[in-house]
């Protein structure tokens, strides 16, 4: 692993916080922005599952550093971030897009539910970004106590944000094109 000085590991530190702020306000800037004549109805179906193989990849990793297979954890990891990131490009090019599809039923506890799951899905999403990030460069940089410690406060974060995208989906999409 690469040995690092303290001064470049807190600039890339800096710099996950950068984009760790960067990126949620890209994302609700664009979701201001309308592009019309596209249809893109096919893409909810598809990052909701990239987000349940996002949490497949997770426990799939988890059990693989239980069992010390760290290039299988390793690679498993990195294919996580891969399908966040194609999960984040797919739902910002389906909103802006589209129309918000509205909860059909307001008055039901259901509602609750869904309004709760997403929004603590939504919060979630953002806190993660930093966490991975992170915890990545620990491991990249072969600081495993660091990563550790990180990654058990991470996981579970990232795992709930995966699952819950695919629930909040579940719950919508019978109201998609009503």
């Amino acid at each position: 692993m690469e040995q690092i000085s303290e001064k470049k590991l807190k600039n890339l530190k800096v710099l996950i916080w950068i984009l760790s702020i960067v990126i949620p306000v890209v994302v609700a800037v664009l979701f201001g922005v309308k592009i019309e004549g596209y249809d893109t109805s096919f893409l909810p179906p598809i990052y909701a599952t990239i987000n349940g193989i996002t949490a497949v990849l997770l426990v799939a990793a988890l059990i693989a550093v239980k069992n010390r297979k760290l290039k299988l954890h390793e690679r498993l990891m990195k294919i996580s971030i891969l399908c966040s990131l194609l999960f984040l490009v797919g739902y910002v090019i389906y909103h802006m897009t589209s129309d918000p599809t509205p909860y059909g039923d307001k008055e039901s506890t259901m509602y609750l539910v869904y309004v709760l799951l997403l929004v603590s899905h939504i919060i979630l999403s953002v806190t993660v970004i930093p966490l991975v990030l992170v915890t990545y460069l620990y491991a990249y940089l072969g600081q495993f106590d660091k990563h550790k410690k990180l990654a058990r406060f991470t996981f579970p974060i990232w795992l709930y944000v995966a699952v819950t995208g695919v629930i909040v989906f579940l719950m919508i999409s019978p109201y998609y094109g009503a």
